[in-house]
Protein backbone atom coordinates (compact mmCIF):
# COMPACT_ATOMS: atom_id res chain seq x y z
CA UNK A 1 0.00 0.00 0.00
CA UNK A 2 3.12 2.20 0.47
CA UNK A 3 4.36 1.45 -2.86
CA UNK A 4 0.66 2.33 -4.34
CA UNK A 5 0.51 5.75 -2.30
CA UNK A 6 4.03 6.03 -3.86
CA UNK A 7 2.72 5.35 -7.35
CA UNK A 8 -0.47 8.11 -6.91
CA UNK A 9 2.78 10.58 -6.07
CA UNK A 10 2.11 10.99 -2.43
CA UNK A 11 4.64 12.45 -0.97
CA UNK A 12 6.94 10.07 1.77
CA UNK A 13 5.51 11.19 4.78
CA UNK A 14 2.21 10.97 3.85
CA UNK A 15 2.97 7.01 2.31
CA UNK A 16 3.74 6.15 5.56
CA UNK A 17 1.11 7.49 7.36
CA UNK A 18 -1.09 5.92 5.18
CA UNK A 19 0.92 2.40 5.37
CA UNK A 20 0.49 2.95 8.90
CA UNK A 21 -3.71 3.09 9.11
CA UNK A 22 -3.76 0.40 6.73
CA UNK A 23 -1.48 -1.68 9.19
CA UNK A 24 -4.29 -0.50 11.89
CA UNK A 25 -7.28 -1.26 9.97
CA UNK A 26 -6.32 -4.47 9.35
CA UNK A 27 -5.23 -5.45 13.14
CA UNK A 28 -8.86 -4.50 13.85
CA UNK A 29 -10.24 -6.72 10.85
CA UNK A 30 -8.26 -9.69 12.06
CA UNK A 31 -8.93 -9.30 15.74
CA UNK A 32 -13.08 -9.21 15.43
CA UNK A 33 -12.52 -12.11 13.33
CA UNK A 34 -10.75 -14.51 15.83
CA UNK A 35 -13.16 -12.61 18.68
CA UNK A 36 -16.29 -13.44 16.61
CA UNK A 37 -15.27 -17.01 15.81
CA UNK A 38 -13.74 -17.41 19.27
CA UNK A 39 -16.70 -20.53 20.40
CA UNK A 40 -16.65 -21.80 16.23
CA UNK A 41 -13.01 -22.19 16.47
CA UNK A 42 -13.11 -23.92 19.58
CA UNK A 43 -16.12 -26.44 18.42
CA UNK A 44 -14.03 -27.33 15.42
CA UNK A 45 -10.49 -27.69 17.52
CA UNK A 46 -8.62 -24.84 15.78
CA UNK A 47 -5.10 -25.41 17.53
CA UNK A 48 -3.75 -22.19 15.51
CA UNK A 49 -6.13 -19.78 17.75
CA UNK A 50 -4.60 -18.49 20.56
CA UNK A 51 -7.89 -17.14 21.62
CA UNK A 52 -9.81 -20.32 21.01
CA UNK A 53 -7.29 -22.01 23.20
CA UNK A 54 -7.86 -19.40 26.09
CA UNK A 55 -4.13 -18.32 25.91
CA UNK A 56 -5.14 -15.22 25.36
CA UNK A 57 -7.65 -13.04 27.78
CA UNK A 58 -10.89 -11.90 25.82
CA UNK A 59 -10.53 -8.73 27.60
CA UNK A 60 -7.04 -8.14 26.40
CA UNK A 61 -8.51 -8.69 22.52
CA UNK A 62 -10.96 -6.08 23.07
CA UNK A 63 -8.36 -3.37 24.70
CA UNK A 64 -6.72 -4.13 21.70
CA UNK A 65 -8.87 -4.12 18.81
CA UNK A 66 -10.22 -0.56 20.66
CA UNK A 67 -7.07 0.77 20.80
CA UNK A 68 -6.66 -0.31 16.80
CA UNK A 69 -10.16 1.00 15.86
CA UNK A 70 -9.03 4.75 17.37
CA UNK A 71 -5.53 4.63 15.61
CA UNK A 72 -7.29 3.52 12.46
CA UNK A 73 -9.84 6.38 12.65
CA UNK A 74 -6.86 8.93 14.00
CA UNK A 75 -4.61 8.09 11.26
CA UNK A 76 -7.00 7.64 8.27
CA UNK A 77 -7.98 11.79 9.24
CA UNK A 78 -4.61 12.78 9.22
CA UNK A 79 -4.35 11.34 5.63
CA UNK A 80 -7.17 13.54 4.81
CA UNK A 81 -10.85 14.16 5.72
CA UNK A 82 -11.78 12.00 2.09
CA UNK A 83 -9.26 9.61 1.13
CA UNK A 84 -9.53 8.95 5.51
CA UNK A 85 -13.34 8.16 4.89
CA UNK A 86 -13.18 5.90 2.33
CA UNK A 87 -10.57 4.04 4.26
CA UNK A 88 -12.44 4.04 7.39
CA UNK A 89 -15.55 2.78 5.55
CA UNK A 90 -13.35 -0.59 3.81
CA UNK A 91 -12.14 -1.16 7.38
CA UNK A 92 -15.94 -1.31 8.00
CA UNK A 93 -16.93 -3.52 5.22
CA UNK A 94 -14.14 -5.89 6.37
CA UNK A 95 -16.15 -6.04 9.67
CA UNK A 96 -18.96 -6.80 7.57
CA UNK A 97 -17.44 -9.73 6.81
CA UNK A 98 -16.89 -11.23 10.14
CA UNK A 99 -20.21 -10.84 11.57
CA UNK A 100 -22.07 -11.29 9.02
CA UNK A 101 -21.35 -12.28 5.02
CA UNK A 102 -18.53 -14.67 6.18
CA UNK A 103 -21.04 -17.54 5.45
CA UNK A 104 -22.99 -16.31 2.36
CA UNK A 105 -22.44 -16.27 -0.77
CA UNK A 106 -21.45 -12.73 -0.83
CA UNK A 107 -18.28 -13.77 1.51
CA UNK A 108 -16.39 -12.08 -1.58
CA UNK A 109 -18.18 -8.61 -1.95
CA UNK A 110 -16.08 -7.23 0.98
CA UNK A 111 -13.21 -8.38 -0.15
CA UNK A 112 -13.76 -6.93 -3.78
CA UNK A 113 -15.12 -3.44 -2.03
CA UNK A 114 -12.19 -2.79 0.12
CA UNK A 115 -9.58 -3.61 -1.94
CA UNK A 116 -11.25 -2.06 -4.44
CA UNK A 117 -10.96 1.14 -1.97
CA UNK A 118 -7.11 1.21 -1.88
CA UNK A 119 -6.57 2.82 -5.35
CA UNK A 120 -8.93 5.25 -4.11
CA UNK A 121 -7.61 6.17 -0.39
CA UNK A 122 -3.71 6.34 -2.43
CA UNK A 123 -4.94 9.12 -4.97
CA UNK A 124 -7.72 10.95 -2.89
CA UNK A 125 -4.78 11.28 -0.13
CA UNK A 126 -3.20 13.81 -3.45
CA UNK A 127 -4.20 18.09 -2.70
CA UNK A 128 -7.17 18.11 -5.26
CA UNK A 129 -8.43 14.58 -4.45
CA UNK A 130 -8.25 13.45 -7.76
CA UNK A 131 -10.24 10.00 -8.04
CA UNK A 132 -9.03 6.76 -9.09
CA UNK A 133 -8.98 5.11 -12.49
CA UNK A 134 -11.35 2.84 -13.03
CA UNK A 135 -8.89 0.07 -14.14
CA UNK A 136 -7.16 0.32 -10.74
CA UNK A 137 -10.38 -0.04 -8.88
CA UNK A 138 -11.51 -3.07 -10.94
CA UNK A 139 -8.06 -5.00 -10.78
CA UNK A 140 -7.55 -4.39 -6.76
CA UNK A 141 -11.30 -5.67 -6.54
CA UNK A 142 -10.42 -8.43 -8.77
CA UNK A 143 -7.62 -9.19 -6.41
CA UNK A 144 -9.59 -8.99 -3.87
CA UNK A 145 -12.06 -11.54 -4.43
CA UNK A 146 -9.11 -13.81 -5.48
CA UNK A 147 -7.88 -12.99 -1.78
CA UNK A 148 -10.90 -14.23 -0.77
CA UNK A 149 -11.06 -17.44 -2.50
CA UNK A 150 -7.90 -18.43 -2.03
CA UNK A 151 -7.45 -17.24 2.02
CA UNK A 152 -10.22 -19.39 2.94
CA UNK A 153 -9.24 -22.42 1.33
CA UNK A 154 -7.03 -24.01 4.50
CA UNK A 155 -10.51 -23.53 6.30
CA UNK A 156 -12.83 -25.47 4.27
CA UNK A 157 -13.58 -28.24 6.45
CA UNK A 158 -13.56 -25.86 9.67
CA UNK A 159 -15.78 -23.35 8.15
CA UNK A 160 -18.54 -25.99 7.00
CA UNK A 161 -18.19 -28.20 10.41
CA UNK A 162 -18.66 -24.62 12.07
CA UNK A 163 -21.76 -24.09 9.61
CA UNK A 164 -19.71 -21.22 7.94
CA UNK A 165 -20.52 -21.29 4.50
CA UNK A 166 -19.18 -18.93 2.35
CA UNK A 167 -18.33 -18.80 -1.77
CA UNK A 168 -15.46 -20.70 -1.49
CA UNK A 169 -17.22 -23.69 0.74
CA UNK A 170 -20.01 -23.89 -1.50
CA UNK A 171 -18.15 -24.03 -4.66
CA UNK A 172 -14.91 -26.37 -3.00
CA UNK A 173 -11.56 -26.12 -2.75
CA UNK A 174 -10.43 -26.90 -6.58
CA UNK A 175 -13.02 -24.55 -8.17
CA UNK A 176 -12.18 -22.07 -6.23
CA UNK A 177 -7.77 -22.49 -6.93
CA UNK A 178 -8.91 -22.16 -10.23
CA UNK A 179 -11.16 -19.38 -9.98
CA UNK A 180 -8.71 -17.11 -7.84
CA UNK A 181 -5.88 -18.40 -10.86
CA UNK A 182 -8.20 -16.71 -13.11
CA UNK A 183 -9.07 -13.73 -11.60
CA UNK A 184 -5.32 -13.00 -10.62
CA UNK A 185 -4.64 -12.86 -14.28
CA UNK A 186 -7.79 -11.12 -15.16
CA UNK A 187 -6.36 -8.05 -12.16
CA UNK A 188 -3.04 -8.22 -14.39
CA UNK A 189 -4.21 -7.38 -17.78
CA UNK A 190 -6.51 -5.05 -16.55
CA UNK A 191 -3.25 -3.13 -15.07
CA UNK A 192 -2.03 -3.66 -18.59
CA UNK A 193 -4.77 -3.00 -20.93
CA UNK A 194 -7.16 -0.88 -18.82
CA UNK A 195 -4.81 2.49 -19.08
CA UNK A 196 -4.81 4.56 -21.75
CA UNK A 197 -2.64 4.19 -24.70
CA UNK A 198 -0.92 0.70 -25.43
CA UNK A 199 0.52 -1.28 -23.41
CA UNK A 200 4.55 -0.93 -23.01
CA UNK A 201 6.66 -4.04 -22.66
CA UNK A 202 6.69 -3.80 -18.96
CA UNK A 203 2.78 -4.48 -18.98
CA UNK A 204 3.64 -7.64 -21.53
CA UNK A 205 6.30 -8.61 -19.15
CA UNK A 206 4.26 -8.14 -16.65
CA UNK A 207 1.00 -10.22 -18.00
CA UNK A 208 3.16 -12.84 -19.47
CA UNK A 209 5.19 -13.39 -16.34
CA UNK A 210 1.72 -13.61 -14.32
CA UNK A 211 0.28 -16.08 -17.08
CA UNK A 212 3.06 -18.63 -16.90
CA UNK A 213 3.54 -18.43 -12.82
CA UNK A 214 -0.44 -19.15 -12.55
CA UNK A 215 -0.39 -21.87 -15.68
CA UNK A 216 2.66 -23.68 -13.49
CA UNK A 217 1.25 -22.92 -9.87
CA UNK A 218 -2.40 -24.34 -10.38
CA UNK A 219 -1.17 -28.01 -11.70
CA UNK A 220 1.36 -27.95 -8.84
CA UNK A 221 -1.34 -26.97 -6.44
CA UNK A 222 -3.82 -29.05 -7.96
CA UNK A 223 -3.67 -31.56 -4.63
CA UNK A 224 -2.67 -29.42 -2.12
CA UNK A 225 -5.31 -26.73 -2.91
CA UNK A 226 -6.70 -26.77 0.79
CA UNK A 227 -3.46 -25.67 1.66
CA UNK A 228 -2.05 -21.83 2.48
CA UNK A 229 0.31 -22.09 -0.44
CA UNK A 230 -2.46 -20.93 -2.52
CA UNK A 231 -2.69 -17.77 -0.93
CA UNK A 232 1.03 -17.09 -0.86
CA UNK A 233 1.22 -18.07 -4.66
CA UNK A 234 -1.80 -15.33 -5.01
CA UNK A 235 0.48 -12.52 -2.89
CA UNK A 236 3.59 -13.32 -5.15
CA UNK A 237 2.06 -11.83 -7.93
CA UNK A 238 0.47 -8.63 -6.18
CA UNK A 239 4.14 -7.42 -6.59
CA UNK A 240 4.17 -7.71 -10.49
CA UNK A 241 0.81 -5.00 -10.44
CA UNK A 242 2.26 -2.83 -8.25
CA UNK A 243 5.97 -2.81 -10.10
CA UNK A 244 3.68 -2.39 -13.44
CA UNK A 245 2.35 0.88 -11.75
CA UNK A 246 5.21 1.80 -10.53
CA UNK A 247 6.63 2.16 -14.05
CA UNK A 248 4.34 4.49 -15.75
CA UNK A 249 0.69 4.07 -14.57
CA UNK A 250 -1.25 7.11 -13.24
CA UNK A 251 -3.72 5.98 -10.90
CA UNK A 252 -6.16 8.52 -11.64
Amino acid sequence: MAALAAAAGNPPARCVLIAAAIFCGQLTIGWTNDRHDRAADRQVGRSDKPLALGLVPVPVVDAAIGVAAAATVALSLLVGWLAGVIHIGAVAVGWSYNFWLKGTWLSWAPYAVAFGALPAVATLARPGHPAPAAWAVAAAALLGVAANFTNALPDLEDDRAAGFRGAPSRIGSRPSLLLGAVLVVAATAGVAFGPPGAPRWFDWAGLSATAIAVAVAVPLLWRRAQTRLPFYALMAAVPIDVVMILLGRRLW
